[in-house]
């Protein structure tokens, strides 16, 4: 076995593989050679072997050249390093990959040393312990030879060390704001995504993430189902009819939702969709290009450069079949397209950060609805763009934060926003200025705009109860000036300002040292094992910390009580307060001011025929469900935000999550010839406490999210009532349906949605709960009751571990 076999197995999560391989003396070379007969005989384990087929099908696909000239095959070494025969291999935390020995490429293929927040030394040290921590580790990972039950508890131990850090940074804005130029511009790649003239498809989510395994620009495009696409061709008809209907009625006939379904049929069909039926337009040949729609798989583009890359996949991200830059595609498979996740080699930037360029609102496609909403609520940052001439009048920015401030605040993960103002360097009179003038003019202007911008974030109190006043700030930024540093200086474009941010983001300090602080616990535990005997002194520290575990548990218990004691007292309140205004939220959404009737009349037909939503591509949504919830969240949201903060700082249920702890200075003093077994508890209180806050963290999305679930739920019967209305007075028909259902159900609908957000809540408290007290348990057990004669001598791998432990808490 050699060590690109060792490493890709550890980083793919299949080090039980390690001592298997090595065994039968797979390299690389026999590794490519594996055909399925093989990996039957090799690894029997259904679960492992279906991982590694996985893996090994990806592996293969990247060394086999695409049929475009623009894609190539991706090995595992680069050319200079086979050159040389000498490459560095750094961990997956570091996302480095293998390069030439002492230097890093560019993304051009130049060398790094000019970028502005180029990896530094300390962190290059830290991936190099991290590095050595994980290779001893899968050492005694292969070690553990036996299937005992301590073995196999190790073996999960350490591979529960490897934990990914992610940092999701959605971008929000309307078309023509500057997304992708920011974008580039942030990640230093002037050409990477397609912008300038092209409108955005607003359907089409993009990822831009690290490439971790080579060091080519890939594109992976997900499809939707094509189950999903035949049912979206019936409703593109529908429409198309209902339009047709219309105008032969006389009736103005410049619905955007009549366009837009005539330009996803013509971007895939062109006329041919005027002359066929739902099921003729689903014939094979249509999809020649892209067998993976109908396979249902994801379809990997591979190229050398951004701009090979950029140029390929606006046909599956972009609405241009009018743009004439690009009157060579015939086929555009937006319309088709989940998300398109754009991989960048050797970025810095992208270590442990994805951004996502993010539509305003969500889709009418279920699977990109789905898709937009978990990602919406898993974004750690947001990023709201607009120019800078508007920033503080343009209403679509600002709905688009007002639209999506619930998902990502309580019902979300969101610790950062950012209000960014682009194209900061659009001075009219520019030429006529001298660059001093220029550059003045243009600083004061973007003060200025700071200044508005943050008078107008002050005014938006509903928002700011799902957010503290440091989770806001304002960048005015230039894209164009930081490539082309004419006017300005990189820094005064505060481009630069967004790297230091998302470098801080990236930064993986806490991530290292709690791997190395967890594996430094489970040497403790093994250590510790070989050298005890079994004792009464045992016996009493057993005693102790059931002890201990057991105040601690109810201590946890008693403020969590607390909590859930004042919730139902706001959420009662709140009931109270629907059942009082239920008719003035229902005046206020049926009958809005300043529409007419007509418009208002489409707009809450498709709110009702898709369960109380309407998402307009510009403007405000339509949430009957969300406005009807409003008294129970208003309730609600402070307390929300101080049970569960995201950012981090206490951490949640108060901190008393954080405040865990059954290993006490007295104990360690007392017994100190159970130091190690102490310590191991100590490395697994720390790891199940960062466990846990992820898990609380997605349970909360659940819990403040139920109650608008539940009363769309309650409202579903009407929707499907008042969606069934045809013809005249079909407007007043729909609002009457909607009226008396809510007049109706005013007893039960709000005391029901508070009754299932408490069950919740009480469900997320009973696992902390549970999974804290026998996680605890299991590991006082596991580190004083046993005496295993066969596990490893590991005294020289734990001296090493600690002493890089206690240098990386010394940082």
């Amino acid at each position: 076995m050699d060590d690109f076999v060792r490493d890709t197995l550890a980083k793919a999560g299949l080090s039980d593989l390690i001592k298997v391989f090595k065994d039968e003396g797979i390299d690389t070379e026999t590794f490519y050679m594996l055909q399925d007969a093989d990996i039957e005989k090799l690894i029997p384990k259904m679960g492992s072997r279906l991982k590694f087929k996985k893996l090994i099908r990806r592996l293969k696909a990247e060394q086999t050249p695409n049929e475009s000239p623009n894609h190539f095959p991706t090995h595992g070494h680069q050319k200079g390093e086979e050159e040389t025969g000498m490459t560095e291999v750094l961990p997956s935390t570091s996302d480095t990959g293998k390069r030439k020995s002492g230097q890093q490429l560019g993304s051009k293929g130049q060398p790094a040393a000019k970028r502005k927040c180029e990896t530094n030394s300390s962190t290059e040290t830290e991936a190099k312990m991290l590095n050595t921590v994980r290779n001893t580790m899968g050492d005694i990972y292969a070690m553990l030879q036996d299937d005992s039950d301590l073995n196999k508890i190790l073996k999960t131990k350490i591979k529960n060390l490897e934990t990914e850090k992610k940092e999701l940074v959605g971008v929000f804005g309307k078309t023509g704001a500057g997304k992708t130029s920011l974008i580039n511009a942030v990640l230093e790649e002037k050409n990477l995504l397609p912008s300038g003239s092209v409108s955005a498809c607003t359907s089409v989510m993009i990822k831009v993430e690290g490439n971790r395994q080579n060091e080519k620009y890939e594109a992976e495009i997900e499809f939707i189902s094509p189950e999903d696409w035949e049912d979206e061709l019936g409703s593109l008809f529908s429409i198309i009819k209902k339009g047709n209907q219309e105008t032969e009625d006389n009736v103005d006939d410049s619905d955007e939702e009549h366009h837009d379904a005539a330009d996803k049929l013509s971007a895939l069909y062109e006329d041919e969709w005027k002359e066929k039926s739902c099921e003729q337009l689903m014939e094979t040949k249509y999809f020649k290009e892209i067998p993976e729609f109908l396979c249902s798989t994801s379809k990997t583009l591979i190229f050398e450069s951004a701009k090979d890359l950029s140029t390929d996949i606006v046909k599956y991200t972009r609405d241009a079949a009018k743009n004439e830059d690009y009157d060579k595609i015939k086929k555009w498979y937006w319309p088709l397209v989940k998300c398109v996740t754009v991989r960048v080699p050797d970025n810095p930037f992208l270590q442990h950060v994805t951004l996502v360029d993010l539509p305003g609102n969500g889709d009418r496609n279920k699977s990109r609805d789905t898709m937009w909403k978990g990602i919406v609520g898993d974004c750690s940052t947001v990023w709201v763009v607009t120019e800078i001439n508007r920033a503080a009048s343009e209403q679509e920015s600002w709905d688009i934060l007002k639209n999506v401030a619930s998902q990502i605040g309580n019902g979300g993960e969101c610790r950062h926003i950012h209000i960014v103002c682009t194209k900061s360097d659009d001075i009219d009179d520019s030429h006529e200025l001298t660059k001093a003038e220029t550059q003045a003019l243009i600083l004061k202007r973007n003060a200025k705009a700071k200044l508005s911008v943050g008078k107008e974030l002050n005014k938006l109190e509903k928002i700011k109860k799902h957010f503290s006043d440091e989770c806001f700030q304002v960048f005015t930024v230039s894209s164009r000036e930081f490539f082309r540093k004419r006017d300005l200086s990189p820094e005064d474009t505060e481009i630069p300002k967004l790297q230091e941010f998302l470098q801080n983001l990236n930064d993986c300090h806490s991530e290292t040292l709690n791997y190395v602080s967890g594996a430094h616990g489970i040497l403790s535990l093994i250590h510790g094992a070989n050298l005890r005997k079994q004792d009464d002194r045992i016996k009493e520290v057993f005693e102790a910390l059931e002890k201990n575990l057991t105040l601690q548990t109810k201590s946890i218990k008693n403020e969590m009580m607390k909590i859930f004691k004042v919730f139902e007292e706001r959420l009662q309140e709140g009931v109270e307060r629907s059942k009082n205004s239920y008719g003035n939220i229902l005046t206020s959404t049926l009958y809005p001011r300043k529409r007419d009737g007509r418009g208002f009349h489409k707009q809450l037909k498709k709110a009702v025929e898709n369960g109380g939503v309407c998402r307009p591509k510009k403007g405000r949504e339509m949430n009957i469900n969300m406005n009807l919830t409003s008294p129970l969240t208003d309730s609600i949201d402070e307390e929300f935000r101080t049970t569960f903060p995201n950012d981090g700082k206490c951490g949640p249920f108060k901190g008393v999550i954080y405040g865990f702890s059954i290993v006490t200075k007295e104990l360690k003093e007392k017994y100190k010839d159970v130091e190690l077994q102490l310590i191991s508890l100590e490395s697994e209180e720390e790891r199940l406490k960062i466990s846990l806050n992820k898990s609380i963290r997605k349970g909360k999305k659940t819990v403040y999210r139920s109650l608008a679930k539940t009363i769309g739920e309650t409202m579903q019967d009407c929707y499907n009532k008042a969606a069934a209305f045809r013809g005249t007075g079909t407007l007043q028909n729909m609002r009457d349906t909607i009226e008396k259902h809510v007049h109706r159900s005013k007893k039960t609908m709000f005391e029901e949605a508070k009754k299932v957000m408490m069950n919740h809540l009480d469900n997320l408290m009973v696992d902390v709960l549970k999974t804290l007290e026998d996680t605890m348990r299991e590991s006082i057990e596991l580190s004083l009751k046993t005496d295993d004669l066969s596990l490893p001598d590991v005294s020289a791998q734990l001296e090493m571990v600690q002493k890089l432990r206690d240098e990386l808490r010394s940082c």
